[in-house]
């Protein structure tokens, strides 16, 4: 056997292999979709293709109805469906929050009075 008789099936092989793994990529991708989609129930907190977040309220065949703000509710696609969000930490609630706020406004202002003051005295001294 010659060598360019060799030539073709490899190259044929080279270009198939790709392929191959690209279809079989995408197959799995597909799968892991439907399998979300199919999952998506009411209460779980989703977000869309679009980067929209909301709650589903209910669901249909080919449809969900999301509530993105209260008392506001839409209805999407099930396609349109991207990804389930979970949510790891909580919120700070609103009393909280003017409390930190407080702490670390004071904190800055410690520390720019001590510039200040540092500024001042390498002043004097030239």
């Amino acid at each position: 056997m010659d060598l360019q008789s060799l030539i073709l099936p490899l190259l044929i092989v080279l270009l198939a292999v790709p392929l191959f793994l690209q279809a079989r990529k995408q197959k799995r991708a597909m799968q892991e979709q439907q399998k979300l989609q199919n999952s998506i129930a009411p209460g779980d907190r989703v977000m869309t293709t679009s980067g929209v977040f909301g709650t589903v309220v209910a669901t249909a065949d080919d449809t969900i109805d999301l509530e993105l703000a209260p008392g506001l509710t839409t209805t999407w696609v099930r396609a349109a469906i991207r990804e389930k969000v979970t949510t790891t930490s909580a919120p700070a609630t609103t009393a909280e929050a003017p409390a930190k706020a407080e702490e670390s406004r004071s904190a800055d202002d410690t520390s720019a009075d001590e510039a200040r003051t540092e500024v001042a005295e390498q002043q004097k001294t030239n």
